[in-house]
């Protein structure tokens, strides 16, 4: 039995396939956490769960199930005066249910003899763990992903408090932990650059015999994937009369929008905006393309890629990627060795690079073997999943 257990805002989910993939990882090692997930995800794609894992997971209740498990509890004089003084103090302020939903998993953890919980993204689940350390004894930490930390949300209990008061930090680049380091200096010990993994046996490699040349993209249709950008370099390789096709994959806010500039630009019979797809036809579509392209941007919030799963999943099919150079995408994309970066916003320099790949096969060819032995490398899941154990107290490394 593992000695920590997770806590998520939804469990399992199309947009956080990272997440299951660790814990898949961890199972298959023989750590079998307990897990806890905030929401119940509905209208999420069908994807090939294991249901062993599925089964494990432990929903917290919506909100008047949960006050009314709450309330029993504290009759049954379950919760210490320092947690009743806690709820009464707090009242019906913002946020008032993670100390609820802190209760609620901090006691059944109790009972399972579990005293340190890990939750993904400084959000909803790491202030849940947040208040969970303040009323049992337990520990928690958390993996801060990408917008949880360049545009994070305003909350009583903020990025600050949850870097000050948790245990460990990981966060996905060293790009990322550098950011942490440099805005919370004290606990700057405590944060940790573990990349995320990948089951790179589930990937064919790409052999770039789509004609004519296949590109592809993915991710959720949102400002930060630079995806407008993508669509405008389409425009000018069509003008110079490059013979292509492309295919974003993925859903979300801008659908209409990009359907509008794509008719706009008479780019419809060459991009098709193909909506989501389950995990193994993702990958279907990765081996199937010549050139994989993420053209993330800052969005206006402040918000951007910081590691996208979907250009490691590029990478491991050994294609070349053509992205851009914030955050920490360079560290996985070196220009002119696995493909080429441009700036963002620059649609020009974009088709260029576009441009460039599909021109020379063997030049494709090149980028891809280097990305997949890079991929090898840095992204195996079951090597990265590890270093996350010797940090946590899992009865490995605590």
């Amino acid at each position: 039995m593992a000695n920590f257990a997770y806590l998520f805002e939804r469990f399992p989910s199309f947009g956080q396939t990272f997440c299951y993939r660790e814990v898949a990882e961890l199972d298959r090692q023989g750590v079998a956490s307990p897990i806890f997930s905030i929401r119940n995800p509905k209208d999420e794609p069908p994807q090939e769960w294991d249901p062993r894992i599925i089964e494990r997971v432990h929903y917290v209740p919506e909100e008047k199930e949960l006050l009314n498990d709450v309330r029993s509890a504290s009759k049954k004089r379950k919760l210490t005066p320092e947690i009743v003084a806690a709820l009464d103090d707090w009242g019906r302020r913002t946020d008032f249910l993670r100390l609820y939903q802190a209760v609620y998993v901090g006691l059944r953890l109790q009972e399972l003899g579990v005293r340190h919980v890990h939750a993904h993204f400084a959000g909803m689940a790491a202030r849940t763990a947040f208040w969970m350390h303040r009323f049992f004894p337990m520990t928690f930490s958390f993996t801060a992903h990408a917008n949880d930390i360049f545009a994070p949300g305003h909350f009583e209990i903020g990025l600050d408090k949850l870097v000050d008061a948790a245990r460990v930090i990981v966060t996905e680049t060293n790009y990322a932990a550098q950011f942490l380091r440099e805005r919370f200096p004290q606990p700057a010990d405590s944060v940790h650059r573990i990349y995320n993994g990948l089951d790179l046996a589930e990937f064919e490699r790409a052999d770039f015999s789509s004609t004519p040349p296949l590109i592809i993209a993915v991710g959720r249709l949102i400002a930060k994937k630079g995806f407008a950008e993508l669509i405008r370099a389409c425009a000018l390789l069509a003008d110079r009369g490059k013979l292509f096709r492309c295919e974003i994959i993925g859903e979300g806010p801008l659908e209409n929008e990009l359907r509008a500039q794509i008719a706009q630009l008479n780019l419809q019979n060459r991009l098709v905006l193909s909506g989501t797809k389950p995990q193994r036809e993702v990958r279907q579509h990765l081996a199937a393309a010549s050139v994989f392209v993420l053209p993330s941007v800052l969005d206006p919030e402040g918000g951007m890629d910081n590691l996208p799963t979907v250009i490691m999943e590029a990478m491991a099919t050994g294609l070349p990627v053509i992205s851009t150079n914030i955050a920490g995408i360079p560290e996985m994309v070196v220009q002119n060795e696995t493909g080429f970066l441009v700036q963002p916003g620059d649609p020009i320099a974009l088709a260029k690079a576009i441009e460039d790949v599909i021109d020379d096969r063997l030049l494709a060819q090149r980028l891809g073997e280097a990305g997949h032995q890079r991929a090898q490398e840095l992204f195996s899941v079951e090597k990265n999943v590890r270093e996350l154990c010797a940090l946590l107290p899992s009865g490995r490394g605590d």
